[in-house]
């Protein structure tokens, strides 16, 4: 959770940039059983828990990695007995900020020598500024489709992007499950 008043040159920044749509197909990876679509507030990289959102993928390795990394909390073997499964989601949505420019992201206090790449007891570090990003988007956000709905982000973990979806600002139907691709065996990955 964000504490005092929120950074006025962020706000400023944020606001100067203008949001597209994203019609296309994401991936995700969730516990065997939990509903893919299902939304979440859990102060993560870019949500300091006071509002719901959906991570997801634009590839199927950025998200298998992302998961194997939370999985793996630093050490060298996934634990096997909890099954995850890979999910492919199709999306439709107006109001996406594009914040995949790291030069854009260094300006607002993220550091590109050290973005995803600190130990797993370390990323709290690194989250105290990807959340400040994601709680003022998520603040200047409505169901306009001038206005944020979501944000487009680098992935820590592959060499690609995530596309964090704002629940208070889509409607159920933007969001579609396609796929179920089955349980991941993480030794093959």
């Amino acid at each position: 959770m964000i504490e005092g008043p929120r950074d006025h040159t962020l706000i400023d920044a944020l606001e100067g940039l203008t949001t597209q749509a994203y019609e296309g197909r994401v991936w995700r990876v969730t516990r065997d059983g939990r509903d893919p679509t299902l939304f979440f507030a859990g102060g993560n990289r870019w949500d300091d828990g006071t509002f719901e959102v959906l991570y997801t993928s634009l590839s199927r390795e950025g998200a298998l990695a992302e998961m194997r990394y939370h999985l793996a909390r630093g050490q060298p073997i996934v634990p096997s007995k909890i099954k995850y499964r890979l999910h492919e989601l199709q999306v439709s949505i107006e109001g996406v900020l594009d914040l995949t420019d790291k030069s854009f992201l260094a300006g607002l206090g993220i550091d590109p020598a050290t973005y995803g790449r600190l130990p797993y007891f370390k990323r709290a570090g690194e989250y105290e500024a990807c959340q400040k990003i994601g709680e003022a988007a998520h603040f200047l956000g409505s169901e306009d489709a001038f206005d944020p709905s979501a944000i487009l982000v680098p992935n820590a973990r592959h060499d690609g992007d995530n596309l964090v979806i704002f629940r208070d600002y889509v409607s159920f139907e933007a969001i579609e499950h396609v796929k179920d691709h089955g349980v991941i065996d993480w030794s093959k990955i």
